[in-house]
């Protein structure tokens, strides 16, 4: 067995080392799951909301410390990851409520012929694939309905930022979870690995957070065994604002759409269409704002914005700016490297991006803004749609029935009216088109667990 070294995105420090798990350690797993299942799926949904409930508590006992793993594995900054570790605590508080109020039906056919028993089920030995911009939330927003529907669990984390979800999985053991119920597995590289997890007939469920590219070969091999899949894959945002919106708040939502996380987010502001009336007096307040973050260490409590997660992301950032300004955009902050040896990239705001810029076509997944300036509100929809992706959009007016209209025409699953945050564990978060199957959270993220079963009789 082979080992996995956390780094430090800021400075390439050792955080710690965890084992890299072979496919037979991934396997026996999934085995461990499966023999835990008929005893949890039994458990009293009392029992396990309660369980869930305890591991609220010890995580929000634990907050600090698990925010410092989250820095530190990841490089988000503090404040990004105190937020973090709140509302990844808060998936279990939500899911120890929902674990019961399973529902279920029962009623005469219309024809009176007989009686239509309908009551739900969990799926199975479900496998949860999470990604490293937010190590600890997804892990939650994941196990929580999870549990709470009577499933058991494996955890696949991503092997940058492994840590706070090892920690979690020892929390909920803690909170009194039994052995076997909840699995952490970390290989390196992961795809032999999760193929043979799916291949071996006792995952039921699969749940990936990751990039488009990926799920789109996860739902392939889900395919060959009829898994039942949900998928909350990449995103290209757009941001819209009208000439009737409120600076202040068109600019303060903006940054936190942008910039929560340093942009590493798919729910991150990725084209910004702003009316040519407010366009300027926008991109002036909002650079200003971009160009007072300061880019260092997450821990360092003057730290704005912290490293990328890697030198591979830093080059992709870099590139797509360098290839904007070569079409012709105008650089007004940033658009540069951090000049120590981490992974940073300055906050950067771009003007004079034209509709086609292929930067507008790509998740850019960092602190970039792209300013694209419009004047016809109904050709705005076209642009909005023109892409694979329909994770979130972000609309500002003062004119609330327009964003609402304006919301009713757009292709996302999720629409941010007049706010930079969408994200709650009541809501159910997902996308349409390439950015997903499914929802996570809210009363849709329990039923993602669960399997519907009629029962016709005449008793």
């Amino acid at each position: 067995m082979g080992v996995i070294n956390v780094i430090n995105p800021f400075d390439q420090s050792l955080v710690d080392t965890v084992a890299s798990a072979e496919v037979s350690d991934c396997l026996a797993a999934v085995h461990r799951a499966h023999s835990a299942f008929a005893t949890w799926r039994a458990t009293a949904p009392r029992a396990r909301a309660e369980m869930l409930r305890r591991a609220y508590e010890l995580m929000t006992a634990e907050h600090d410390e698990l925010a410092r793993l989250v820095v530190r594995e990841n490089g988000k900054v503090l404040a990004d990851a105190k937020a973090e570790v709140t509302y990844a605590a808060e998936f279990f508080r939500w899911f120890s409520e929902e674990a019961v109020r399973i529902d279920g039906d029962y009623r005469r056919a219309p024809s009176g012929a007989n009686w239509l028993l309908v009551s739900r089920e969990p799926v199975g030995v479900s496998l949860l694939a999470t990604p490293w911009n937010f190590p600890a939330a997804m892990a939650t927003r994941k196990m929580g309905p999870a549990l709470a529907a009577g499933c058991t669990v494996v955890l696949k984390p991503a092997s940058d930022t492994p840590l706070a979800a090892i920690a979690i999985c020892d929390i909920l053991r803690r909170a009194g979870v039994p052995d076997g119920v909840v699995n952490v597995v970390v290989p390196e590289p992961p795809g032999a690995a999760v193929s043979a997890m799916l291949a071996s007939g006792l995952v039921r469920k699969l749940s990936f957070t990751g990039s488009t590219r990926v799920g789109a070969m996860l739902l392939a091999q889900a395919a060959e065994r009829i898994i039942n899949c949900s998928m909350e894959l990449g995103g290209n945002a757009p941001l819209v604002v009208f000439d009737d919106a409120d600076l202040d708040v068109a600019v303060d939502g903006a940054m936190l759409a942008k910039m929560r996380n340093g942009g590493a987010a798919c729910t991150a502001a990725n084209r910004f269409f702003v009316h040519d009336k407010i366009h300027d007096r926008f991109v002036d307040a909002f650079a200003k704002r971009m160009s007072a973050m300061r880019l260092g260490d997450g821990l360092d409590p003057q730290t704005h914005v912290g490293p990328l997660i890697s030198r591979a992301q830093q080059d992709n950032v870099a590139t797509a700016v360098e290839g904007a300004v070569a079409g012709g955009a105008t650089v007004v902050c940033g658009a540069k490297r951090a000049g120590d040896t981490s992974f940073g990239y300055h906050p950067t705001v771009l003007t004079d991006v034209s509709f086609d810029a292929d930067i507008l076509k790509r998740e850019i997944f960092g602190p970039v803004a792209p300013m694209v300036r419009f004047t016809d509100a109904d050709d705005i929809i076209t642009h909005c749609n023109s892409v694979e992706h329909g994770l979130v959009s972000y609309v500002f007016t003062r004119d609330v029935g327009k964003g609402l209209r304006f919301a009713e025409a757009l292709e996302t699953g999720m629409i941010g009216l007049n706010r930079g945050l969408v994200s709650d564990p009541a809501a159910p978060f997902g996308g349409v088109k390439a950015s997903g199957i499914g929802r996570e959270g809210g009363h849709d993220g329990l039923l993602a667990f669960l399997e519907t079963k009629y029962v016709a009789g005449n008793w």
